[in-house]
C-alpha cells in the first residue's frame, strides 16, 4: 500500500463521500466559528485533504486567499464543480501534497488539516513540511480523529479488516498525546486543544498551533 494507492481509494469513494450527511453538525459549526475567529481578513490560508471543498467554502470568504487541496483527484474534481470560481473568487482547489507544495517554497498565513493528520503515512514528514509552508509565527489549526484512543475492538480488528477488504483507508495510530509531541518535535508551540464534540468525546482533538 502506498499514497497512491490511498489516492485511489479516495478516488473511488468520493461520489459516495460527498453525499454523505456531517455527522455531528454542531460540532461542526463551533469548529468553523472557532477557526475563523483565528483567522486573518488580510491572511493567505492553505487547507490540506479539503476533500469535496465544503469547510473551504465556508471560511474563504473570512480572508484574503484561499487555496485548498487534496491528494485525490475525485475529490477536487467534485469541489471545483460545487464551489468554482464565479461563487467565491478567492478561493482556488488544487490536486497536491503537502511535500508538493513545501517544495514550491511558497509560504501561508495558516494552514488548516480537519480529518486529515490520521490519513497521512509519515506524520513527522508531513508535520515538517507544514511547518515549512507556514511564514513566521503562522498557525496550524488541526482536528484529527487519534485512532490510538478509540475501541480497541475498532482500532485492532474491525479497521485492519476493512482495509484488507478495500473498504477503509489507512490510518495512522497515535494517541493525542502522542500527536502533541509529534508537533512539538516539527517546531510548534500548541497554544489550544479543545474538544468541539457534541455527542460525547469523539477523539477528535481541535489543535491550534504556533510555528516557532
Amino acid at each position: 500500500m502506498s499514497t497512491a494507492s490511498d489516492a485511489r481509494f479516495w478516488d473511488r469513494t468520493s461520489r459516495r463521500y460527498a453525499k454523505g450527511a456531517i455527522a455531528d453538525p454542531a460540532g461542526y459549526e463551533r469548529t468553523l466559528d472557532r477557526t475563523r475567529a483565528l483567522l486573518l481578513p488580510d491572511d493567505r490560508v492553505l487547507e490540506l485533504g479539503c476533500g469535496t471543498g465544503t469547510t473551504a467554502f465556508r471560511l474563504a470568504g473570512d480572508v484574503r486567499d484561499y487555496l485548498a487541496t487534496d491528494f485525490s483527484a475525485a475529490m477536487i474534481a467534485i469541489a471545483s464543480e460545487r464551489y468554482g470560481v464565479d461563487l467565491v473568487p478567492n478561493l482556488a482547489f488544487r490536486i497536491a501534497t503537502a511535500e508538493a507544495l513545501a517544495a514550491e517554497r511558497v509560504q501561508y498565513d495558516a494552514v488548516l488539516g480537519f480529518n486529515y493528520l490520521h490519513l497521512v503515512r509519515d506524520l513527522s514528514g508531513t508535520l515538517g513540511n507544514i511547518h515549512a509552508l507556514l511564514a513566521s509565527r503562522g498557525l496550524f489549526i488541526s482536528k484529527t480523529p487519534c485512532v490510538g484512543e478509540m475501541n480497541p475492538l475498532i482500532r485492532l480488528a474491525l479497521l485492519p479488516a476493512m482495509r484488507a477488504l478495500g473498504k477503509a483507508p489507512y490510518a495512522g495510530i497515535f494517541r493525542q498525546i502522542e500527536l502533541s509531541q509529534e508537533m512539538t518535535a516539527a517546531g510548534f508551540e500548541i497554544l489550544q486543544i479543545e474538544n468541539h464534540a457534541t455527542k460525547g468525546n469523539d477523539n477528535r482533538p481541535y489543535i491550534v498551533a504556533r510555528k516557532r
